[in-house]
């Protein structure tokens, strides 16, 4: 499912410490890794020049740091908006995965400081992990999935279970919230549907239910389920002639994936179709 990764780096390491990690799942290995980084481009010469030699290091440091074949990994030093040029190599790579670093900036915050993951968030037309600067990045034994009736939900599911098959171990906390749901998950059509699918790959799971707002109850069972990594699915709601505009739900946080990218206290891998 996942065979080419786009690692977007800009010197802080957090994105080469969730490369590693997944690296250590089998599935994952036969990837290539296109590792880029982005130098804002400069008005002076001698200061583009500093700037070119400065990102050269973190773009070595970068690589060096990952436990990767060589010949898998694609190093891709770029000058340009960084809001512009994630998405644009992302499509000339084809890749199946970005990861980049995240400050978690939200609402009007992120476009007052210009962040660049949260642009590229309400971009990109491909599955994107954020690594957000203040979490710990660890080993995945727990993969919660926020469940629902869409379809990028499904494909959320099926990329915990594609990660999760290959963990010894590893559980699959699936997660429904809503109103009017039944006592037990087996009741319920979405859930039901989605430990069909667990139990045919053996692999551990549970399944929790609750009533309530999505987007705090997602990040608050996160935190209290001690979940390595969340997958969320993330519908694209523009239509087909706006898809190189902004989604200004995403862009002014009001969607609930866009409060779990920012509030989280985990890697958060958001899926779309």
């Amino acid at each position: 499912m996942i065979e080419k990764i786009l690692v977007a780096v800009a010197g802080r390491g957090l994105c080469e410490q969730m490369v590693n990690m997944l690296m250590e799942i089998p599935s994952m290995q036969r990837a290539s890794v296109t590792v880029l980084h982005v130098v804002s481009p400069q008005v002076i010469a001698g200061d583009m020049a500093n700037q070119l030699e400065e990102g050269g290091k973190i773009l070595a440091e970068a690589v060096k740091s990952m436990k990767i074949d060589p010949s898998k990994v694609n190093p891709r030093l770029k000058q340009g908006d960084p809001k512009t040029i994630v998405p644009e190599v992302a499509k000339e790579e084809n890749a199946d995965l970005i990861i980049m670093g995240s400050r978690a900036l939200g609402r009007l915050q992120a476009i007052l400081q210009n962040s660049v993951s949260q642009y590229v968030f309400q971009l990109a037309s491909r599955p994107m992990l954020l690594v957000k600067d203040d979490v710990n990045v660890k080993r995945i034994k727990r993969i919660m999935v926020a469940m629902d009736s869409s379809d990028e939900a499904k494909q959320a599911l099926e990329m915990a279970i594609y990660m999760a098959r290959d963990i010894s171990g590893c559980e699959i906390i699936m997660t429904r919230i809503g109103s009017k749901l039944p006592d037990k998950p087996e009741d319920d059509p979405v859930l039901a549907e989605a430990i069909k699918e667990v139990k045919k790959y053996r692999i551990k799971y549970r399944c929790i239910l609750k009533s309530g707002k999505a987007g705090p109850i997602i990040c608050e069972l996160a935190y209290d389920l001690n979940a390595n990594l969340l997958i969320v699915g993330s519908p694209d709601r523009r239509p087909s002639i706006a898809k190189s505009l902004v989604d200004l739900d995403r862009l002014l946080g009001g969607s609930v994936s866009d409060y779990v990218r920012v509030k989280a206290d985990c890697p958060v891998l958001l899926v779309r179709r």
